[in-house]
């Protein structure tokens, strides 16, 4: 199983999975129980339960680059295009929109 973190700001805001068959994005439990923390997205409200899907929620395939910044980054990085989850490993590290960030580590 692939892991990734979700950050908001500097604050953990759940865990990202892919196990190859499907995805999962589970809000941590700290972040769930805080008071000043909002949802990540409209898309995924805070709850205990994970987010289970095939594909990977639009709200994380929104952060990927498309066209030829796609190509060029899968180019530099050697990633696969297909890979979502690679992609965002690597290149929603900082300067996305909004203050969301992926990392591969706490």
């Amino acid at each position: 199983m692939i892991r990734a973190y979700v950050y908001d700001g500097e604050v953990l805001a759940g865990t990202l999975a892919f196990d190859g068959l499907n995805y999962s994005f589970l809000y941590d439990s700290e972040f769930l129980n805080s008071k000043n923390a909002t949802a990540i997205s409209l898309t995924l409200p805070k709850q205990k339960e994970p987010f289970i899907s095939p594909h990977l929620h639009s709200f994380f395939s929104n952060l990927l680059a498309e066209g030829n910044l796609k190509k060029l980054q899968c180019k530099k990085l050697k990633i696969d295009e297909d890979d979502e989850f690679t992609r965002l490993l690597k290149t929603a590290t900082h300067d996305t929109i909004g203050t969301i960030t992926i990392r591969e580590s706490l």
